[in-house]
C-alpha cells in the first residue's frame, strides 16, 4: 500500500529536477537574464559536456553482468511490437494514397510512423527516469533504468537515425519536397532530375549506413555510451577501479549534469512560442500515445516475457515517462513534425509529475 510518505518521498526527488527547470524558464522568459545567444551556448553545453558524462557515469557503474535481461526484453519487445504495428499501418496506408501516382501520401505516412514511435517507446529515462524510479522502487530500479539508457543509447537511437536517412534519401531521390539536411553544396543525387528511377536497394542502403556512420561519430552520446559499457565490462570483470584524477575530473561535470539538463530544457520551453505548437487535437493525440499507449504495450510485453510484482511496476511507470529530448532533436534536425515532438517534450514535463504518481498509485492498490 503506498503511503503519504512514499508519496513525499517521490516529490523530494523529483520537484528540485522541475525547480532548476522553472529557473531556466524565469531566467528567459521572466527577468530577462539569459538572451537567446546565450541560451545557445549553455544548451551546447549540456549537449556536449554535461549529458554525456552524466550517461557515461551511470552506465560505467552499472554492473553488465547483473543486467536483468527480462526486463530488457520486455522493453525491447514493446518497441518491436510497434514498429511492426506502424510498419504494417505505413505499408497499408501508403498503398491507398499512392493509387493517385503521387508518393506524398507515402512520405506523410513515414513521418508519422517515425513520429509515433518516438512518442510511444522513447521516454526521458535518463534525467527524469533515474531519479524518480529510484525514489518509488528503491535502487535497483534506477540500475534497471541505466541498462534502458544503454540500449536506447546504441540500439534505438541508431535505428532513428536510420529511419530519418532513409527517409531523407528515398524522398529527395523521388521528387518529394521531404529533403534531410544536407551540407552547404553537398550533392544529392538524383534530387534535380526527379524523374531518374530509384537507385538499387543495396546502394541506397549502403549510402544511408554511411549517413548514419557520419552522424553517430560526431554524437558525443555515442562516444560516451560506448565508452562507459566497455569500462564497465573490464571493470566488473577483473574489479579494477577508476583512477581517482579520472574519475574526479569526470564527476566534477557529471555532478552538475542532471541540474543542467533540467536547465536546459527550462531554456528550451522559454524560447518556444507556445507550450501547445501544434493544435490541441494533435497535442492530445500525441499526449495518448505517450502516456496510455507505450505503458499498455509494455504491460502486455512485460507480463508476456513473465515480469510480475514491482518489476511489472517498474517497466510500465518508466514507460509513463516523459518525452525523451533526442528524439525531439532528431525531428528538428530533418523537419519530421518538430512541432509535435516540441509539444511532447514540454507539455509533457508539465504533467509527467501527476501522471506517473497515479501510476505509482494505481499499481500499488
Amino acid at each position: 500500500m503506498i503511503t503519504g510518505k512514499d508519496i513525499y518521498d517521490v516529490l523530494a526527488a523529483v520537484v528540485p529536477l522541475y525547480v532548476a527547470m522553472f529557473m531556466a524558464y524565469g531566467s528567459v522568459r521572466w527577468w530577462g537574464i539569459f538572451t537567446p545567444d546565450q541560451c545557445s551556448g549553455i544548451n551546447r553545453f549540456v549537449a556536449v559536456f554535461a549529458v554525456p558524462l552524466l550517461s557515461f557515469h551511470f552506465i560505467s557503474t552499472n554492473d553488465p553482468y547483473a543486467m536483468d535481461y527480462r526486463f530488457l526484453a520486455a522493453d525491447s519487445l514493446q518497441k518491436l511490437v510497434i514498429l511492426a504495428a506502424l510498419a504494417v499501418w505505413h505499408n497499408v496506408l501508403s498503398r491507398y494514397r499512392c493509387r493517385g501516382g503521387t508518393e506524398a501520401g507515402e512520405a506523410s505516412s513515414l513521418d508519422w510512423t517515425i513520429t509515433l514511435f518516438s512518442l510511444a517507446t522513447l521516454p526521458n529515462t535518463l534525467v527524469m527516469g533515474i531519479p524518480l524510479l529510484r525514489a518509488m522502487y528503491g535502487d535497483f530500479s534506477g540500475s534497471l533504468m541505466v541498462q534502458i539508457v544503454v540500449l536506447q543509447s546504441v540500439i534505438w537511437y541508431t535505428l532513428m537515425l536510420f529511419l530519418f536517412e532513409y527517409r531523407g534519401a528515398k524522398f529527395p531521390v523521388s521528387g518529394s519536397p521531404y529533403v534531410a539536411p544536407r551540407k552547404k553544396g553537398a550533392d544529392v543525387p538524383g534530387l534535380e532530375e526527379a524523374a531518374h528511377p530509384m537507385p538499387p536497394a543495396s546502394v541506397m542502403t549502403r549510402l544511408i549506413l554511411i549517413m548514419v556512420w557520419r552522424k553517430l561519430i560526431r554524437n558525443p552520446n555515442t562516444y560516451s555510451s560506448l565508452i562507459g559499457l566497455v569500462w564497465s565490462l573490464v571493470s566488473f570483470r577483473w574489479n579494477i577501479q577508476m583512477p581517482t584524477i579520472i574519475k574526479g575530473s569526470i564527476s566534477i561535470l557529471s555532478d552538475a549534469g542532471l541540474g543542467m539538463a533540467m536547465f536546459s530544457l527550462g531554456l528550451f520551453m522559454a524560447l518556444q512560442p507556445k507550450i501547445i505548437s501544434c493544435g490541441k487535437s494533435v497535442a492530445t493525440f500525441a499526449m495518448a500515445v505517450r502516456f496510455l499507449t507505450g505503458p499498455a504495450v509494455i504491460a502486455a510485453t512485460s507480463i508476456a516475457v513473465g515480469l510480475r510484482g514491482v518489476l511489472l511496476h517498474v517497466a510500465i511507470v518508466q514507460a509513463a515517462l516523459p518525452q525523451g529530448i533526442v528524439p525531439f532533436v532528431f525531428a528538428k534536425e530533418y523537419n519530421c513534425h518538430p512541432q509535435i515532438l516540441s509539444t511532447a517534450v514540454i507539455f509533457g514535463m508539465l504533467v509527467a509529475l501527476p501522471i506517473t504518481i497515479l501510476y505509482y498509485v494505481l499499481l500499488g492498490i
